[in-house]
């Protein structure tokens, strides 16, 4: 091959972070340029640009293009996607708007406002037809009341339109009929089918994810659309890649279908780099923490890989699709820093990336948690290799006027409340994904990551007492990072209803069976070879009369008594581990069966870093930090310069092109043979 260079690049709210990798050499190159939300595509192909420039690479020795991105986040998030029609089994019109009849626990049983829902009733047509949970058709389709629906829908430029019918996961002949008919009355109608994109029951999840995925389809295909064009204009023969939210990337022909996979893609980028830190230094107890300029992205990591849920949410939304069970929190370098009723409220607004917290002198005037970061000295003087400059003046002005003065204090210990007020956000997120999900964080280590990761990790260990934090060389851009080590992955799924005694293990077969060859054949138009092939069975259990149930691995590929027996065992003690006990004399029931695609892509090599010399060669500058209510000494290092077995006492501060880590006074920071700086309490 002569194409050995890969690309990784992750689009955030402030910056779009690139990574650059020979896979020949290992060589590494990473980038980081102000991101475009205007247009996405323009700071993706800035920052490809000026990383090719930088490498010396031509673009046409670029292989692989790696993205994780935000269009469908955001366009869920700020509910700006496109205007959509759904059609649904007569009966259930209302389905949305019944939702679950529940209130978020947040939320104020009295002041708690039901949501908008992205479709109104008055957009939502019924058709008459009915399967029954075994497939079997009780009511034939109305094909002339599809018709009308089509011409109506296209009569108001209504362009996206979601199908979901009950049962459609059992029989998808409906739906797909309805396919038909509609692209003969409306051939550009953009068509979501639920047996398509969620092919498992509970009607509301599954008509709220049909209709997100054609919520957001248009904006997706034409963002997926420029970046091709922008990528071809360039001359990158690569082929392109996207993330989805499981953590595996795949296609652009798989998220035109399917663009809801990308709902969580660049958050779950971030996760699978976390998950080579622990592979690179031996831990598989981690907590990821991925802090940007908006938000924080959480995830427990517990024996390598990142635990999957299909309960997950975006916004006010369920999205249950199979993504990485990451926690986020509006919590970010940005986060806006103000006074509400006498107290200080840090987040979730966001000053983003234009105009950014005060310091950066692009005309932002509210304080921020990366100003008060600025006036407590943890922030050098420059950030970007110094390209960027940041105004200690205009920061703290900003919080005298907005904070301080309003609350009655000083500027720093408005700015240190600013900071604790923002860590305790962080450590309740923390707590969700850990202690809420029965793990202890005293046994996890803490992978921080993002551009303000760093900045808050030695707090967060020392609130939450865990066993310390592993900040990795890229730590800034470790989402492009985690991109470059990610494969192919898909998922295929089905409902199907098996209960004791007899399980009947010859419908399971044939269900696993046509899912398996439904990976194979993906597989296949991936074009992954043989020896790069993994296939793995899962299933969805539950004691007979719950109303959730629990993803167990099926332990062969092969159904027989001894596999299901094992799969039950796997099950008890997977509701143990989550709610403390099991019934093992209960009767359990398997609801959905789920086959795991996986293409496995050549990784990049891995790099280590020799032996330094004597630290004090690594310095770069001094400056003071307000801590304990006093100012102290503060040394500043160059983290290039770190070299393996360097030991670095806080107060410090680590300086590096893409991110700052701070080290409080009491800790110590301890450079491991691949650069990852491994920081612990000082005992």
């Amino acid at each position: 091959m002569t194409q050995m260079v890969s690309i990784a690049v992750d689009t955030g709210g402030t910056f779009t972070d690139v990574t650059l990798v020979d896979r020949r050499t290992g060589a590494l190159h990473k980038a980081k340029t102000p991101s475009t939300p205007e247009d996405p595509s323009i700071g993706f192909v800035n920052g490809v640009r000026q990383i090719l420039t930088e490498a010396g690479v031509a673009p046409s020795d670029v292989s692989h293009v790696f993205h994780g991105t935000t269009v469908a986040t955001n366009t869920i998030l700020e509910m700006n996607g496109a205007e959509c029609a759904l059609l649904t089994t007569t009966g259930f019109r209302h389905v949305l708007e019944i939702g679950r009849h529940d209130i978020p626990r947040a939320d104020n049983v009295y002041s708690w406002v039901k949501p908008k829902r992205p479709v109104a009733p008055q957009r939502i047509y019924e058709i008459d037809g009915r399967m029954n949970f075994e497939g079997e058709e009780l009511e034939p389709l109305a094909e002339d009341a599809v018709r009308r629906a089509a011409a109506e829908i296209r009569s108001r430029g209504i362009k996206a339109i979601a199908i979901c019918y009950i049962h459609s996961y059992a029989n998808p002949a409906h739906e797909q009929r309805t396919r038909e008919i509609i692209a003969e009355e409306f051939p550009d109608a953009l068509i979501s089918l639920s047996s398509d994109v969620l092919p498992t029951f509970r009607e509301f999840e599954r008509s709220m994810v049909t209709l997100l995925n054609s919520y957001v389809m248009p904006k997706v295909s034409r963002y997926v659309a420029n970046l091709e064009q922008r990528i071809a204009s360039d001359e990158i023969s690569g082929r392109l890649l996207l993330m989805k939210s499981s953590g595996g990337v795949t296609g652009v022909e798989t998220i035109r279908r399917q663009p809801v996979h990308t709902a969580l893609s660049g958050p779950a980028a971030g996760v699978v780099g976390a998950s080579l830190v622990g592979r690179l230094t031996g831990e598989d107890k981690l907590i990821s923490f991925d802090v940007g300029g908006t938000s924080a992205d959480i995830a427990l990591i517990n024996g390598h890989d990142p635990d999957i849920t299909m309960e997950g949410n975006i916004g006010d939304w369920p999205l249950s699709l199979p993504m990485i069970d990451i926690h986020t929190i509006g919590a970010g370098g940005g986060s806006i820093a103000r006074v509400s009723n006498g107290s200080l409220v840090v987040g979730p607004m966001s000053a983003g990336a234009m105009p950014g917290p005060v310091c950066y002198g692009r005309g932002g005037t509210e304080p921020t948690v990366t100003d008060a970061h600025v006036v407590l000295g943890h922030l050098p003087p420059h950030l970007l290799k110094g390209s960027m400059a940041l105004d200690l003046d205009a920061a703290a002005k900003a919080i005298e006027r907005q904070v301080a003065r309003p609350l009655g204090l000083s500027i720093q210990d408005a700015a240190s409340g600013i900071i604790e007020i923002a860590n305790n956000n962080m450590v309740g997120a923390i707590r969700v994904v850990s202690v809420e999900r029965g793990h202890d964080p005293a046994d996890f280590a803490l992978v921080p990551f993002g551009g303000a990761g760093p900045l808050h990790s030695g707090f967060l260990t020392r609130l939450l007492g865990m066993k310390g934090s592993i900040v990795a060389p890229e730590a800034g851009v470790l989402s492009s990072l985690g991109l470059l080590w990610s494969d192919l992955k898909n998922d295929f799924s089905m409902t199907s209803i098996l209960r004791p005694p007899s399980y009947d293990l010859e419908k399971l077969t044939a269900v696993f069976a046509q899912l398996n060859a439904d990976a194979i054949a993906w597989l296949d138009a991936e074009n992954v070879p043989a020896a790069g092939r993994k296939i793995e069975w899962s299933v969805g259990m539950r004691y007979i009369h719950q109303g959730f149930e629990l993803s167990v691995p099926w332990p062969a590929q092969a159904v027989n008594e001894g596999a299901l027996r094992a799969a039950i065992e796997g099950f008890h003690a997977a509701h143990h581990q989550l709610y403390t006990f099991s019934q093992p004399e209960m009767p359990v029931e398997i609801v959905l069966i789920r086959v795991n695609a996986t293409g496995q892509l050549a990784k990049p090599r891995t790099q280590t870093v020799a032996a330094g010399t004597a630290i004090e060669e690594a310095r770069s500058g001094a400056q003071k930090v307000y801590a304990g209510g006093q100012w102290l000494n503060c040394p500043i290092y160059d983290r290039t310069r770190l070299g393996a077995g360097a030991t670095i006492d806080g107060p410090a501060i680590v300086e590096q092109l893409d991110a700052t880590t701070y080290l409080l006074p009491g800790q110590r920071a301890v450079v491991d043979v691949h650069g990852n700086l491994f920081i612990r309490e000082q005992v």
